[in-house]
Parts: structure tokens; sequence; C-alpha cells
């Protein structure tokens, strides 16, 4: 193949010449000049800068904070947000419910306003209405519930100081670390965009490229990666978050919804055999027992440490691709949630239901995880372009409190924010007018001190491999067996340096997982190359279709 050629026969333009001809694509020119240092591959944004660093966002130090401007994520992760009309571009298949989250007031056995001033926890039997929704994550609307995929576990509480959403996954951990490569993970796992399927090789191109991926790996590969249901899986906000006390002190939080009817997975060929018979098996399930009255529940559990860098750890505590290890810092109990109301409407209530990391009360607050800051924005412009710049105004979302803001207008309005004292004809703050006033503080501030250059890095303590190897390692027999013949078969039609990449990755990990993995895809790989795994199965469905079909007349 001519180096002026790609492997579809396309011609490429010069580089780094400032010229370059013009491309037809889905009926469209584009201009192909490229500038100094650049070729035909060099990424750019929309406005055509050349992205030199796409790892990491522009934050105060490699730990964070993130700054507003970030041009390039935002730029990136509001079109990713809006790559879909109108269904959710992840989480799009969900079931829900609403119930009431019950208040120990204490965390751990010492009185919670000693670590945090938020109301909803301070009382014990403090009831607080919640809703619930949960989901799979890459998948669309009507897909099986039976997917080896992240659920996803989102609570809104409607507390008395307005609404809080604590939105998180089943699994504790996730696949990246920064922000900005969220749509790329994703687009991993969506079809691919020439043939519309979607297959093993295009995430583990992603996760062999993404080393800090695979203790997510571990888990999502295992039975971990298919609950039996939504009722049997734990839940967690898998970010590290921050609680805050009365004279503005803040500790560093995890938050962990243990379930009170025990956890189960499935392996792959469980999956199956369910999924043959119902798709819709895990929405039908919290349905049906909600409706016999069986509530499931589960505990809010916290891990708490100080609000430092933690040099003693091997890991940095704001990095969501770890766990804290639970010997040194314990989950402690703070509530129970009952889920004890099935929704009278799925579209109104579960469709309709919009989260964001960034709802939050006085007592709780963001730590520099530059996941969670990537998310707080992401989710919230998600619901504004996917249901509206009203959503809140939707029952599902509105506060159970009084509201009054100056915000107006916008799609689908149908009611005024407004006081009912407030002159009509004021809309905006300070005012002298009887329009409306600033709230007395609930406390002071809680104050972080930052100083650092403003950098893209990524942070100074990644250790990929070191938990994603002891859970392989904790893994039970089966687990692991299933693990090993679900990367398999999911890396089995891969190009062979992405196989090398994820043999060593798992190397790494662990001896045995590496060469279990070596083993199992060298037994799966044909004498001509092929595999027994796509070639047998997904090629073979397609032949059986038309074989073991009925000829029909027409009419």
């Amino acid at each position: 193949m001519s180096q002026d050629q790609n492997q579809n026969g396309a011609a490429q333009p010069a580089s780094g010449d400032g010229t370059g001809t013009a491309v037809t694509g889905a009926g469209t020119s584009q201009d192909q000049r490229t500038a100094s240092g650049e070729n035909a591959q060099t990424l750019t944004t929309r406005q055509g800068h050349p992205v030199s660093n796409n790892q990491n966002l522009r934050t105060v130090g490699n730990r964070g904070p993130a700054t507003l401007e970030n041009y390039q994520f935002i730029e990136k992760i509001s079109h990713f947000d809006r790559e879909r009309i109108p269904e959710r571009v992840v989480h799009a298949r969900g079931a829900g419910a609403h119930g009431v989250f019950e208040a120990y007031g204490t965390v751990g056995g010492e009185p919670i306003e000693k670590y945090t001033r938020a109301k909803l926890f301070n009382t014990k039997g403090k009831q607080t209405p919640v809703f619930v929704r949960f989901s799979t994550v890459g998948h669309g609307g009507h897909s099986p519930e039976t997917l080896r995929d992240p659920r996803g576990f989102a609570v809104k509480f409607y507390t008395e100081d307005g609404n809080w959403d604590l939105v998180g996954n089943n699994l504790k951990v996730f696949f990246i670390r920064d922000a900005i490569k969220f749509p790329d993970l994703i687009h991993s796992q969506k079809p691919d965009p020439v043939f519309n399927r979607q297959t093993g090789q295009r995430i583990f191109d992603f996760i062999a490229n993404t080393p800090e991926a695979m203790h997510m790996v571990s888990f999502l590969f295992s039975p971990w990666g298919i609950p039996a249901n939504y009722r049997q899986m734990q839940g967690s906000g898998v970010n590290t978050y921050k609680w805050v006390n009365a004279q503005g002190e803040a500790v560093l939080v995890k938050y962990h919804w243990e379930p009170q009817q025990g956890i189960k997975n499935l392996t792959a060929p469980e999956a199956e055999a369910i999924q043959a018979k119902n798709f819709n098996h895990a929405t039908q399930d919290l349905f049906d027992n909600i409706k016999k009255g069986n509530f499931p529940k589960w505990e809010l559990c916290v891990q708490i440490m100080s609000d430092d860098e933690h040099p003693e750890l091997d890991f940095d505590p704001l990095d969501d691709t770890k766990i804290w290890p639970e010997d040194q810092f314990p989950f402690l109990p703070v509530g129970m949630m009952t889920l004890n109301k099935n929704p009278e409407n799925y579209f109104a209530e579960v469709e309709q239901a919009a989260f964001g990391t960034g709802v939050l009360v006085d007592g709780l607050d963001f730590s520099d995880d530059k996941m969670l800051q990537g998310r707080t924005f992401s989710y919230s412009d998600t619901q504004r372009y996917r249901v509206g710049p009203n959503y809140l105004q939707l029952p599902i979302n509105a506060p159970k409190k009084h509201v009054a803001t100056n915000q107006r207008d916008g799609q689908m309005t149908y009611h005024v924010d407004a006081a009912p004292s407030q002159n009509p004809h004021v809309n905006y703050e300070p005012s002298s007018l009887n329009g409306l006033k600033e709230s007395p503080s609930q406390g002071p501030d809680h104050q972080p001190m930052y100083t650092g250059r403003l950098i893209r890095q990524t942070i100074d303590r990644t250790n990929n491999f070191g938990q994603a190897g002891d859970r392989y390692r904790k893994h039970e027999d089966w687990e692991r067996d299933d693990l090993i013949n679900n990367m398999v078969g999911a890396l089995a039609d891969a190009e062979k340096v992405i196989q090398d990449k994820m043999i060593e990755l798992c190397t790494n990990c662990d001896a045995d997982w590496g060469r279990r993995l070596a083993e199992g895809l060298k037994a799966a790989t044909n004498a001509d190359g092929g595999n027994q795994y796509n070639d047998q199965q997904a090629g073979q469905a397609v032949q059986q279709a038309e074989e073991m079909a009925h000829d029909a007349k027409p009419y």
C-alpha cells in the first residue's frame, strides 16, 4: 500500500505544507489544508485548533480543580451530550421507582454534624422522599437487560433544602479518571460508524491504550458485569465528594448503597438463557416486587477520609479508578432507603427524570476529582438539551419545596418561578422594587486553598495495575473462569496488536491472568488466523437466519 493512501485506498492530502485537496464524504466537501507540523491525521477541535493533549483537562496542579476555560473539553463534551435525539446517549435503558430515605442521625456511632451540616442526615428517623432510576449504560432504550454493561444507580433526594442527586453506578470504579476521555470511551462501546455493529475490537482497542481501565475490566468482564437484576446489586457514587460541617471544615467522602436483598450476578451463558425468554426481566423484577409489597431496601454507607493528598497511599484518593481499602476507611452507615411505589407513567417519571452530579445541597460539596468536575457540567447540560431548558419544572424533577428564580422563558415554559408577592416586573437581582433577595448563609463556605500552575497532566500516583490484580485474585474460581471466557470471546476477532497489548496489561495485573488470556486466545484462533467465536457464532447466526427460516407466499 502506498504511503499516500489509507487502508480503504483513499488518497491522503499532503501534510504540513499548508496545502491539501478537498475530499468528499456524506455528500459534503471539506477543506484539507494543514498547518505546519500537522498531517491529515492530526486531531483538532471543531475550530481547527490542533489538539496536543487529549488525555487531560487543564487543572490547577495535576490533581485539580478544573477551570471553566477548558474550551477543548467544553466543545468536546457539549457536542457529545447532543449526539442522540431524543434518547439518552448513555443510560438510555432504565427502570425507576419512588421511595423514602430514613436517616440514622449518626455516622459510625458519631453525631453526623461532626462531618456535615446537610439537614437530611441530622435527625434520627428523618424521612426524605426519593426517586431512583436504574439503567444500563452503553446500549439503546429497548436493548436487553442481560447485556454486559455497568448499571446506573441514580437517586434524587427531595430534601427540605432542595434536590440532591447522587448519580452513580453499581460498580465502585470507572474506566477513566479524566472527563475529557469520556466521549472516546463511549464511542468505543457504541456501534461502528460504518457497519453499525458493536465489536470487542473497538472497546479493547480503547482499553489496550488506557491502562487505568484495567480495574474496571476486572469487574466488568466477570459476572459482576451482568447483575441478576436491579434489586440485588450494589450502588456507588463512584466519585469522591466532600462533606462540610457548620464550621466550614471538610472531609472527603465516598457513597455506597448496600442491598438488603443480597447481591447476585450472572455468567454469560446464564444471561443468554434469560434473554431468550425475557429481555425486560430486570424492569419486570423491580416493578413486580414493589407491586407485591416486597419493597427493596439499600443501606447508605460512607467512607470518610481527611481532605488532603494522603501521600501514604499508593494511589490518589480522588482517582475514580480506585477503591478506598475498607480496612483503612470502613463503611459507616448513615441511613436506609426503601423503594415502595411504582411509577404511574413510565415516560413522565422514568424517561423524563433528569439527574446531575452538580445538584448538591448545603453541607455537601465537590472534590477536585477530575471526572466529577467534568460530569458536573456534562450531566445537567445534557438534560437541558434532551428534555429542555425547563426540565426542572417537570413534576418528577421539581424540588418539593419553595422555588423562586429570575430565570424566564425558554422552550416549554408553563409557569414562572416567581414568589407570590414578587413584583412581576422585576426579573433581576439586586433590586429596590420588591424583587427576590439573597438568602442568609447557612454556615461559612468551605474555602480550600489552591496553589499551582494551570497545566494538562496525568496525576502522579496512577498505579494502574495494583487494585486490578488484587480484584483478579479475590475473584472466586468460577468468576475468574467467566472473566477469561468473556475476554477471549470479545478479543478473539481483534487485531493481534490489540490482543498482545491486552495480554501485556493483564500480565501486569497478575501473571496468571495474562497467561490464561494468552492461552484462551491461542485456542480460539483457527489455523488460518480466523477465530472460532465470531466466525462460528456471529457469522453462522446470519447464515442460519436464512437457512432455518420458513418460506412464505406473497400476498
